[in-house]
């Protein structure tokens, strides 16, 4: 099994099956609902994750949550509210959008500020080592001391030098150099630190919560080419002056961004596709072949001909399941070689995660249990690897209405527990946004003695 390394520039062997693989992956900033540029990125690592799995490795997955930051306290501060409210209620919104596209929940989603002990100690830890310093209440991470600097960018720390300036207010010793703890500003959130009242910086939480929750050494750190640089680079700098080992991370993977025409799918240019409405509209199926129809390193196009093609392509996935499912059971067995098709499919993962190539995998055995069905024949082998081989796209064979929270268990009882620990807090119109959230998406929840049960809106 072949992996492309953002850092080496090439695909490498990974790891040998049954090994443990740790994957962290790059959250959201919680100030806003989830487009599909979010959807992108975040299908193409559970889908990855599910097909490691299927190879018989072990896998650990952690995605971050960055609920304190300078978006989140503009767009709080313009609504009148606490940030960390604004920021429950899109990390809801978050949970729902991803379950509704039959995305796995992670196994930690830690919260930056809930993390800040582990943040400061990191700090602390890189200030005594010399490779941070403490400038008017804030701490900036020496650039020029970190070995190798751009290394994943493949850039020298000269050429990033050129243009590079101090902003006003900082307080630094090189412009290259980045903060590691925020001083505090009036009405912000902030904590207490060696350094005063503040709050961390951007790249420092990742560090912290890697080393955390995976330890020192990484297998895959993901995310989409736009946090390269300077964002991952930032993290491979800190992390490895604050442990003194190498490599950070195994394998850097790097998606491609969606497009919508010539520009970049995202908030501030104001074209966004909810993930919401696209779900409800076109279903996960078709989302989901749609972005993994194509290679995940390249840029995807988003247009209303390319989902509804997909939707029709999940259609035809979907009435060949279901067709084949309901043969006659004294009907006789078609002629088709499944280890053909499993080995087809294999070696396309394989090759670096080419899962437009294993889409095409299932096509053809859908067009095979097709021409079964009307033989009069039956494919129970051929029906069995289809729901195996498409559960790893993470398709469900279901419609738009049905397919929502088909697999979402985990998410939705996540939520309920979000919910219970709110209305304990005294959160009481927090706790009601939870469950106005699910009861949009089509979740009902009762609250009796026993607790609280969920079901489907009939």
């Amino acid at each position: 099994m072949k992996i492309y390394s953002t850092l080496s520039g090439q695909k490498e062997e990974f790891l040998a099956p049954g090994s443990e693989v740790k994957i962290y992956v790059c959250g959201v900033t919680p100030y806003d609902n989830c487009h599909l540029g979010h959807a992108m990125s975040y299908v193409f690592f559970d889908t990855f994750r599910r097909y490691l799995i299927f190879r018989g490795y072990r896998v650990k997955y952690v995605q971050n949550l960055t609920d304190i930051d300078d978006k989140i306290i503009e767009r709080a501060n313009k609504l009148g509210i606490p940030p960390k409210e604004l920021a429950e209620k899109f990390i809801q919104s978050f949970f729902a959008d991803m379950a509704s596209l039959n995305i796995r929940p992670a196994d930690h989603y830690p919260r930056a500020t809930e993390e800040i002990a582990k943040i400061i100690e990191v700090t602390q830890g890189l200030v005594d080592k010399g490779y941070a310093y403490p400038a008017a209440g804030s701490v900036y991470f020496r650039v020029q001391k970190a070995e190798g600097y751009g290394k994943l960018a493949h850039r020298t720390l000269d050429s990033m030098l050129s243009g590079a300036r101090v902003e006003p207010g900082e307080e630094k010793e090189n412009p290259m150099d980045f903060v590691l703890w925020k001083a505090a500003k009036p009405g912000e959130p902030a904590w207490e630190s060696p350094w005063g009242l503040g709050r961390p910086g951007w790249h420092i939480e990742c560090t912290a919560m890697a080393l955390k929750y995976l330890g020192e050494t990484i297998d895959i750190h993901g995310g989409g080419q736009d946090l390269i640089f300077p964002h991952h680079e930032n993290e491979i700098a800190q992390s490895e002056c604050f442990t003194g080992q190498k490599p950070f991370a195994r394998f850097w993977m790097h998606n491609g961004l969606l497009r919508f025409g010539e520009e970049k799918m995202s908030k501030s240019l104001g074209n966004l596709v909810a993930i919401r409405e696209a779900v409800a509209k076109y279903g996960s199926d078709a989302l989901r072949l749609f972005i993994l129809s194509s290679n995940y390193r390249g840029p995807l196009t988003y247009s209303e001909d390319a989902i509804e093609a997909a939707k029709k392509g999940a259609e035809r996935l979907r009435a060949a399941y279901h067709g084949t499912a309901a043969a006659a059971p004294d009907a006789p067995a078609a002629p088709i070689d499944t280890g053909v098709f499993r080995r087809s499919f294999t070696e396309a993962m394989d090759d670096d995660f080419n899962t437009a190539q294993a889409i095409a995998v299932l096509f053809d055995l859908a067009r095979e249990l097709n021409r079964a069905r009307e033989a009069g024949q039956s494919a129970p082998a051929g029906h069995a690897l289809l729901g195996e081989l498409g559960g790893i796209m993470g398709l469900t064979f279901e419609g738009p209405k049905e397919a929502a929270f088909s697999d979402a268990g985990p998410f939705i009882e996540m939520l309920i527990k979000l919910r219970q620990e709110l209305r304990q807090a005294k959160q009481y119109q927090l706790a009601d946004s939870v469950r106005r959230q699910l009861e949009e998406a089509g979740i009902l929840l009762e609250d009796g003695p026993q607790g609280t049960a969920w079901k489907r809106k009939s």
